[in-house]
């Protein structure tokens, strides 16, 4: 639309990666992760990119995506393809083969404790 407005939108829940925002409120904006994309100007953009995850933590992760129209919409169709990775029941489906009876499998090893009985007994004689 205009070359003055940018998309943002908070990234998405994910404490392992450190993005444990859920909402963050900027010039009487209230951002919520849910929600997804906010077209904002220019002004708030730039200042959306420098928020961290943690504030004051210069190594905590970013908070924000902030793209333009054509990189949010190219972001999105990437999410979307990664979510379509997930097989469904209508999908056509291979077989997956299960092992023929009498494959050896990890249960049929050995356990460390009987391993190292045996060394013992080897170690004596």
């Amino acid at each position: 639309m205009d070359n003055n407005t940018y998309l943002v939108r908070l990234k998405a829940y994910d404490a392992r990666r450190g993005h444990v925002l859920r909402r963050y409120t900027y010039a009487g904006i209230k951002f919520q992760e849910e929600r997804g994309w906010y077209r904002v100007e220019k002004p708030v953009a730039d200042y959306l990119r420098t928020v961290r995850q943690l504030p004051g933590d210069a190594y905590s992760p970013l908070a924000f995506d902030v793209s333009t129209e054509a990189e949010a919409k190219a972001l999105d169709a990437t999410e979307a393809d990664e979510a379509r990775v997930k097989r469904s029941a209508s999908d056509e489906l291979k077989l997956s083969p299960a092992r023929p009876a009498g494959t050896l499998t990890t249960e049929d090893l050995p356990k460390a404790e009987e391993k190292d009985t045996r060394r013992a007994k080897r170690e004596k004689d």
